[in-house]
């Protein structure tokens, strides 16, 4: 009844059967996974920069040393000039800063290790998304605790989408994004969602279709 290439059908879709039940859980598992998202990931750096003590005990503003993240797509890597604006003055002879010295005197820039790396076929703007109200904490999480900067976030197409769907869940006000411990229950006296609406208003956020358009960030 059945002409005689039939008889591989069956072991075709069993193998097919097998393989797609294995394959795509697989696939997602590790697609989602922090090796894969790179969570966590916190390279060994060529000076041993705390952002624990001078963002957070010193209470140094982010945009002193990333001077262009307001301004520009990129959030600027300060060059050794900004280093020894203080530290010609303060622990000058220290070990940990002999690189810094070296870069100093050399000319020859501190070779630093990118932590945050989006792909090439991804946009993103530092300056359009503070300027908007987005706040460091909600991208690079508590900086201002971390010894050794890592990672935070999975930085994946789903995580912008989060923000992009409903922006008024992140947005805070301009003067308070650098702030890590901003609370808007707390420091606005009202629900983020209150402030949010309102903000997404004043900074003339576009709506969720435009933010979501593929657009956006494949350009």
């Amino acid at each position: 009844m059945f002409p005689a290439w039939a008889n591989y059908l069956l072991p075709l879709i069993f193998f097919l059967g097998i393989g797609g039940m294995t394959y795509v859980p697989m696939l997602v598992s590790l697609g989602a996974s922090p090796q894969t998202t790179a969570v966590g990931y916190a390279p060994v750096q060529p000076v041993a920069f705390s952002h624990a003590m001078h963002a957070g005990q010193l209470g140094m503003d982010c945009r002193y040393c990333h001077t262009t993240v307001d301004k520009a797509a990129f959030a600027a890597i300060p060059p050794t000039q900004t280093c020894m604006n203080c530290h010609s003055h303060i622990k000058a002879d220290s070990p940990k800063i002999a690189a810094v010295l070296e870069s100093y005197q050399t000319g020859r820039p501190i070779p630093w290790v990118k932590v945050h790396d989006l792909p090439d076929y991804s946009y993103f703007n530092h300056a359009a998304h503070v300027n908007q109200g987005i706040g460091c904490v909600t991208c690079h999480g508590r900086i201002d605790k971390m010894e050794v900067v890592h990672q935070q976030q999975p930085l994946s197409m789903s995580w912008c989408l989060e923000c992009h769907r409903n922006p008024e869940k992140f947005l805070r006000p301009r003067d308070q994004v650098t702030n890590m411990t901003w609370n808007p229950q707390v420091d606005a006296g009202q629900s983020q969602e209150q402030i949010g609406n309102q903000l997404k208003q004043q900074h003339n956020i576009l709506d969720a279709a435009a933010l979501t358009s593929c657009s956006t960030c494949h350009r």
